[in-house]
This record gives structure tokens, sequence and C-alpha cells, in this order.
């Protein structure tokens, strides 16, 4: 899942207070379930732009609107006229979202209300933590489903480092050592032989590194 987390409203003020008409638009997936971009926090963020310009004398007319999700053109058609009697678009979905929008309505003001974080999973109530970090090359099948790349903070295809302590990382000791769980992992799933291959360097090229990504299906294209 996309995790993201909600500007701060001084900040978005900043960003809107050129314009009158705004378009709230909320996204009904990933920022959803993250408690940052669906149809209740749009309300949230919009009866607080309605206060703050209010108080700033900014004269703020808020239009909410949501739908499933913004990266979609299918879904994008519905908001087509509500966006179009808009000055402004100020978006909660995630980074992808915010620029479909934008390709869309090239004419139109679009500005992302929310910082995309990562990708993550809900690891308790009020908790995301991240596990993926879209390197476009997965290695979970070599070390138990546990990414190195992510969850070790030297990002080691080889390990362990050596420096950690009573199982805790020692660049974040509040953290497990990556290391630790992929050798717990392994041991439980009877593949401790996959720690006696060593993995070449990794090639980035798959990643942002790269460039900007595509990710093409032949046998889905018209």
């Amino acid at each position: 899942m996309i995790v993201a987390e909600r500007k701060t409203i001084p900040e978005l003020v900043d960003i809107l207070r050129p314009h009158k008409n705004i378009l709230v638009l909320g996204c009904g997936t990933c920022v959803t379930v993250c408690l940052s971009g669906g149809e209740r926090e749009v309300s949230i963020i919009s009866s607080a732009l309605r206060i703050a310009s209010r108080v700033q004398g900014l004269n703020f007319k808020i239009d909410e609107l949501t739908i499933e999700r913004q990266c979609d053109n299918i879904f994008i058609e519905q908001a087509a006229e509500t966006i179009q009697k808009a000055d402004a678009v100020l978006s909660t979905a995630c980074g992808a979202g915010v620029q479909a929008i934008a390709e869309r309505f090239p004419e139109k003001p679009v500005y992302a209300g929310l910082n995309t974080t990562f990708l993550g999973i809900l690891e308790e109530r009020g908790v995301w933590t991240e596990k993926c970090a879209a390197c476009g090359t997965c290695v979970l099948h070599k070390y138990g489903g546990i990414c190195p790349i992510t969850r070790c903070a030297k990002r080691m295809m080889n390990g362990p480092c050596g420096g950690s302590r009573e199982d805790r990382c020692e660049v974040r000791p509040d953290r497990p050592c990556a290391w630790q769980l992929i050798y717990k992992r392994l041991k439980d799933i009877k593949q401790l032989e996959r720690l006696t291959e060593i993995e070449p360097p990794k090639n980035w090229n798959s990643s942002l590194s790269g460039g900007p990504r595509a990710l093409i299906r032949e046998d889905h294209k018209i």
C-alpha cells in the first residue's frame, strides 16, 4: 500500500492562497487506508481550510469530492465536470494520482495535499512501516520474504554487518536487525543454505536511479 501523510493546514493555505474556487479531491484507495486522503479526510481538510479562510479573509469557496482512484482515467472521468468548474484542485492522492489529474487537465492548477512517504503495511493501529522500495527487481524469494533493501538500514545484500546488539540495528536501535529476521525466517522454513550464496551487487537501473519507469503489458494493450 502507498503510505502518505497530510501536509499541514498552514502549508495548504499558502499553496492555495492565489485561488478562490477550490476542489479538494480525495482518493478512495491507498491513502484512505492510511487515513490521509479518503472521504473523511477530505471533509476534515475542507473544514479546516474554510476556518482558515474566514480567519485570514481569503474567501475560499471549497468543494469536496472523492473518487475511487485518482490514478485511473475511468474514475477521473467521474470528476471531470467538477474539476473543470474549480479554479484549482487540491489532490489528496499519492504523487502518482496528483500527476494523473494534472496530465488530464493541463490547464488546471493541481496541488498535492499529501506527502507521499513509502510503500508499506499497517503494523498496528495508527502505525505504518515501510516494507518495499519498489526497486524493480524483487529478491524476496532469496531472503525468506524479508526485504534487505528496506529493512536493513545499510541496504546490505550479504549480511549481517556485525554491528547489531541484542537483535537490534546499530543504526536504528528502535528497529530489529533485518538480518537477524532473515536468519530466523530462513531457519524456520529450512532454507538456511541460501545464506551461503553470495548475492552480486544490485543493478539499480530498474529502480528510480534509472529514470522514470513504465510497465508495459503487450497482452493487455489495445
